[in-house]
């Protein structure tokens, strides 16, 4: 699946099969559904790819110091753009693994 129709299955009912946990979360993210993210990225610490969705969410919801903590997990600087391009640079990135 590519970024586009990633994008487009927001608007689908339920969840699409075969997507790694911290891609679900994303998909959950992008439908504001971030305690189903949350909960997802959350089950598995401690992974980067897990880890650098959980920093995102916490930058969602504010908690910058959180967020901050997060992204050192991952190994990854803290975004500073847009809330939406940084989605789309980790459901892109992580998309392309599969």
């Amino acid at each position: 699946m590519d970024l586009a129709a990633f994008r487009l299955s927001l608007g689908a009912a339920t969840l699409p099969d075969g997507l790694a946990r911290p891609v679900a979360a994303l998909w959950h993210c992008g439908r504001g559904e971030w305690d189903a993210a949350h909960a997802l990225v959350q089950a598995a610490e401690g992974e980067p790819d897990h880890d650098w969705v959980h920093a995102h969410l916490h930058r969602v919801e504010g908690d910058l110091s959180n967020a901050g903590y997060w992204y050192r997990r991952a190994g990854r600087e803290a975004a500073r753009g847009s809330l939406d391009a940084e989605w789309a640079e980790i459901a892109a990135a992580l998309l392309a693994k599969v």
